[in-house]
């Protein structure tokens, strides 16, 4: 019978493979510097949370932030672009 895990058994577990570690590294890595990058463009227009909600018609924007924090959500590149977009900035991508 196949043993049952926890979800922070599953997680220990597979944090142990330096695959699985080095790409869930990798990917707080990005998601670090997202962050830094919508918080840097809230800042320099000089809005507040609530401004930003207001302007992208969403209660919604301490909770995007608070998440990529924690790391537990990944924003679509459509909210990105409308929390940009209330910050008087504009969404670039570029792949490497």
């Amino acid at each position: 019978m196949a043993r049952l895990y926890s979800h922070d058994q599953l997680v220990k577990t597979l944090m142990r493979r330096p695959d699985i570690r080095a790409e869930v590294e990798r990917i707080e890595r990005e998601e670090s510097a997202l962050l830094n990058a919508l918080l840097k463009a809230r800042q320099e227009a000089g809005l507040t949370q609530a401004q930003v909600a207001e302007r992208m018609g969403t209660p919604a924007v301490a909770r995007l932030e608070r998440a990529l924090a924690s790391e537990n959500h990944s924003p679509s590149i459509s909210t990105l672009r409308k929390y940009l977009k209330a910050c008087g900035k504009r969404l670039l991508l570029r792949i490497a």
